[in-house]
Parts: structure tokens; C-alpha cells; sequence
């Protein structure tokens, strides 16, 4: 019982990280009705920048202020050059953009900062850490702390403020928002921002877990089976469908790996995705689309 808590315990922290990934594809979604891809090139972006910056003689704030204002200002010149001239376009022709783009992030990102692994060390151990009698990391503890609260005070912020029920709105119907006197192109730059300062976050974490490398891009991809647990346009969903990937690809690599294989936790999530499309395809927390004919 005490290693399945161990095992538990460490895939719902993981599930946390996800969740933060996750809350970036979210954000754009709800806003403009696309699946961002380009949202785990700007994870990695973000990480490159910010230890890049470091290893050139800033200071570890200095070089965390300069990365959020660089990864704010990329945010917003995208959503300028890129997604503003493609309203009212199909969904396909956005997706197809956001796949462009993320192409040219990482191109980007190898041109300035280079290409070569680079190590991220935020000061706290990855050591155990004894909590009657579990052990859990303490970098897990951390990382799932900061994660916990980002997500919770956009959350709040989304759900209390002007902003956030501009957005929902904006997400309900662009053309009745618009209608209201909602100004759309605002919202969308307030919400890219968002998941700018997001991907920042989320590329510190998992770059100083696994190295600042350009591996983190697809690694990111892990949050498409989170979103299609939780659904593509709930925060809480993708708190909900973060701890559930988390958990049960820790779990299957456990207890199913002895029987099926090595690497059951790099696959597990998007067969249980796959699964859980069969049961229920708008996840957890998503809207049901009823179309009549």
C-alpha cells in the first residue's frame, strides 16, 4: 500500500504539470474555437529563452522578467500577424496556422539561443521527502505547488472578473459577442497573453525536470489526451483530466508494464483517450453540441 501511494502521489503531481500545459490549449480555445499547436513550441521557446538569457550573466529574476516580457509581446504578435487576419476563416485554416507557426517558433528559438540541450537548475532538490512514511519529491511538491496556483488564479480570474465573462461570452458566440459590444481582437490579445506567460511557466518546470531541449515541444503533446478527458473548453477539466493522465500512465507503467512492456506511460494516456472518446467525445466538463438537420 505504501508504494501504490508513492506511485499515486507522484502521478497526480505530474498530473498537475499537465494540467498547466493543458490550461494553455485551453485558453486559445475557448477564445477562438482552435486547437493551438503551436502552444508546446512556446513552451519550449519560453525555457530556451529564459536560460539562455541566464547563461548570459542575468540574474535569475532579471532573466524570468525579460523571458515574461519577451514570451507577452511574442503572444500578442502573434495573435496581431497571425490570428487577427484569419477571423471569420474556417477552423481548418487556423489549425493549419498554428501548425506554420509552430515550425517557425522552433526555428526561431535554434537561430537565436542554438540547439544544443541545455540544463535548467531552479535551486530545489529532486530529493525524496518523507511524508509518514511516503516518499515524494520535493521538486514534485513544488512544481505542483506553483502549477496548483496558476491554474487556480486564472480560474478565478476567468470566472470573476470583466475579462472573463467577455471571454466566456466570446466563446458562447463571436458574432452575439461582438453584437454586445465586446471588443473580440482584446480579448484575444488578453488571452494569448495569458498563454504566453503559461508556456513560461510550464517551460521552467518541465525544462529544469527534463532539460531544456527541443524534445519539450512534443512532450507537451502529452496534454491532447488531458484535453479530451477534461474537455476542450473547461479550466476545471483540465485540472480533472491532468491528475486522471497523470495517475493512470504512472499506475500502467507500474503494474502493466511487467506483463506488457517498458514505455506503457509514453502511450497509456492516448489510449485511454481514445477509449474515452468512445464513451463520452465532448469530455468530462464539455459542452454537448446538438446539431440539427
Amino acid at each position: 500500500m505504501q508504494f501504490f501511494l508513492e506511485v499515486l502521489i507522484g502521478g497526480l503531481l505530474s498530473g498537475v504539470m499537465y494540467s498547466l500545459v493543458a490550461l494553455g490549449f485551453v485558453l486559445i480555445f475557448k477564445a477562438s474555437g482552435v486547437f493551438n499547436f503551436a502552444q508546446g513550441a512556446m513552451v519550449l521557446f519560453a525555457a530556451l529563452t529564459f536560460v539562455s538569457l541566464e547563461e548570459r550573466g542575468l540574474p535569475r529574476w532579471g532573466a524570468l522578467l525579460a523571458s515574461l516580457a519577451i514570451m507577452l509581446g511574442l503572444a500578442l504578435v502573434i495573435e496581431r500577424v497571425v490570428l487577427r487576419p484569419l477571423v471569420n476563416q474556417p477552423a481548418i485554416s487556423l489549425l493549419m496556422a498554428t501548425i506554420g507557426l509552430t515550425f517557425c517558433l522552433e526555428g526561431l528559438a535554434q537561430g537565436v539561443w542554438g540547439s544544443v540541450v541545455k540544463g535548467l537548475d531552479l535551486g530545489i532538490p529532486d530529493v525524496p521527502f518523507d511524508v509518514k512514511g511516503v516518499l515524494v519529491s520535493q521538486f514534485d511538491l513544488f512544481a505542483a505547488a506553483i502549477a496548483g496556483f496558476l491554474v487556480a488564479v486564472l480560474a478565478l480570474f476567468f470566472q470573476y472578473t470583466r475579462v472573463g465573462r467577455a471571454l466566456r461570452a466570446v466563446a458562447d458566440d463571436h458574432q452575439a459577442a461582438l453584437s454586445l459590444g465586446i471588443p473580440l481582437q482584446t480579448v484575444w490579445a488578453v488571452v494569448w497573453a495569458a498563454a504566453g506567460a503559461v508556456a513560461l511557466v510550464a517551460g521552467l518546470l518541465w525544462g529544469s525536470r527534463l532539460g531544456v531541449q527541443f524534445a519539450l515541444s512534443v512532450i507537451t503533446l502529452k496534454a491532447l489526451p488531458v484535453l479530451i478527458l477534461g474537455g476542450f473548453t473547461s479550466i476545471a477539466g483540465a485540472i480533472v483530466g491532468g491528475l486522471l493522465v497523470g495517475a493512470s500512465e504512472k499506475l500502467a507503467e507500474v503494474y502493466l508494464g511487467p506483463v506488457l512492456g517498458g514505455g506503457i506511460e509514453n502511450w497509456f494516456p492516448y489510449v485511454l483517450a481514445l477509449l474515452f472518446l468512445l464513451v463520452r467525445p465532448e469530455g468530462l466538463f464539455g459542452e454537448k453540441h446538438i446539431d440539427r438537420v
